[in-house]
């Protein structure tokens, strides 16, 4: 079954109507989804959510914990203790979303840049994986990744990957995986494709990001939600030419050897 490897189940736009959601999902052939925070509050939403979550039946759900970049400035006293707390939870296996972004002017640099950091961190204390958010901003991101780099081999995903192709093979090199949201199935993202055909295959993931980048031809309809990705999945697996079957395969062990706190 497919993994969506980036949802926020917990935002408005999808929490008042998750029971449909999820069961579509299964339909869809999603079996596990990853529950992304974006600060100290969706960390514990996330934690409670698939903690109270049945897993009898797919999807599987699992969570994430950190601090985004655009509301690093926006952190309370205690924030990142109670982040910290919940990484040691069963289904806690990623940290993030974190990184940095020049789109929006929310939140400073430098803050950006030590909340980034932190995350690194935390991800060497604990093993888990960093979830790795980067928009207009390749350039610095690299020079925040080299620097990490310098303590070892770098555990974690490019998420929502749009950028140049000289970023994701160096994030590669650096041990990082990447991650195709519904960008990819947009007209305009035809380098994007070429570049999907050319990564090797066991650095790939898929996501939706939902309820954001609903892929086409569902784009322009509705918010995005864990169902859509095989929107995304047939569009990777015909610019690999590769049978739907085999990429989902291929895919979901690309996850799972990711956020190894899941069992298989």
């Amino acid at each position: 079954m497919w993994m969506d490897t980036h949802a926020h189940l917990i935002d408005e736009g999808l929490r008042h109507r998750l029971p449909e959601v999820l069961e579509r999902a299964r339909t869809a052939g999603v079996g596990r989804i990853l529950c992304v925070a974006v600060d100290a509050q969706s960390s514990q939403q996330c934690s409670d959510f698939v903690n109270t979550h049945s897993s009898e039946q797919p999807p599987k759900v699992f969570c994430s914990a950190g601090i985004h970049p655009n509301y690093a400035h926006q952190e309370r006293p205690g924030d990142w203790q109670a982040i910290q707390a919940l990484l040691h939870q069963e289904r806690v296996v990623a940290i993030g979303e974190t990184g940095l972004d020049r789109y929006w002017d929310d939140c400073p640099f430098d803050i950006q840049l030590a909340n980034f950091r932190r995350h690194w961190i935390a991800s060497r204390e604990t093993g888990l994986p960093v979830i790795i958010h980067s928009r207009d901003c390749d350039d610095e991101m690299l020079q925040a990744l080299r620097i990490e780099y310098r303590d070892g081999p770098l555990h974690g995903v490019m998420h929502s990957f749009a950028g140049r192709r000289e970023t994701a093979l160096e994030c590669i090199d650096m041990g990082l995986y990447i991650s195709f949201s519904g960008i990819l199935t947009y007209k305009k993202s035809q380098s994007l494709r070429e570049l999907a055909a050319e990564l090797p295959l066991d650095r790939l993931l898929l996501e939706t990001d939902a309820p954001y980048l609903s892929p086409d031809p569902v784009r322009s309809t509705r918010p995005n939600e864990p169902s859509f990705m095989i929107h995304t999945a047939a569009v990777l697996a015909s610019t690999r030419k590769l049978p739907v079957h085999d990429l989902a395969i291929a895919t979901t062990a690309n996850a799972l050897r990711l956020f190894s706190k899941m069992k298989p």
